[in-house]
């Protein structure tokens, strides 16, 4: 039987990390074995225990958690991942991964993973469509990053456009289709 497969899940600061907990139920039940990471912003809208019950993990918070190992955690984290995927993904966490910006664990990580990279945005439509997030969305996509593009519908501040995170199916599609371009090659 082979090992389970090992999922990193950033949750950032959005109304639509709810969802995440949609997304990690779903992952665990195929058996994958997921480290959430959840965000300073992310933990305004979410629980961290609501995370740790459903992955059965201590939930990492920031860079300074009492690690698991001897090695940072945030490589320790980005060598076991077979992916690394973040939902919701604001605009600030697509900026700050585009800039290589390592001024947290969920960007530490990111700088540091050399698995595939899932990433499903939410945000409001105006800073969907903005110049700056589609360039950072662009250089991310330039550097091989799958991006699950956000839905129609009624967003958080109460306008209806695009911008709304993808549903939990949609993602897990796009994390299953990673895993198994990565077994290829």
């Amino acid at each position: 039987m082979s090992a389970a497969k090992q999922i990193v899940l950033g949750v950032t600061g959005s109304i639509a990390a709810y969802k995440a907990a949609e997304l990690l139920r779903l992952m665990v039940r195929q058996g994958w074995d997921v480290q959430v990471i959840l965000t300073e912003a992310a933990q305004k809208f979410v629980g961290e225990l609501t995370f740790r019950s459903l992955s059965r993990h201590p939930v990492m918070t920031g860079m300074f958690d009492n690690p698991e190992v001897w090695q940072p955690e945030h490589i320790a984290i980005a060598e076991r991942a077979d992916v690394f995927v973040v939902a919701p993904c604001t605009a600030r966490a697509i900026a700050g991964m585009a800039q290589g910006l390592a001024d947290d664990l969920l960007g530490c990580t990111y700088l540091a993973v050399r698995a595939p990279v899932v990433i499903a945005p939410a945000m409001n439509e105006r800073m969907w469509t903005h110049a700056a997030t589609r360039a950072n969305l662009a250089a991310l996509q330039a550097r091989g990053a799958q991006v699950v593009s956000p839905g129609e519908g009624e967003l958080a501040c109460g306008t209806v456009g695009l911008g709304r995170m993808a549903e939990p199916a949609a993602i897990m599609e796009a994390v299953t289709r990673a895993l198994a371009a990565s077994a290829i090659s």
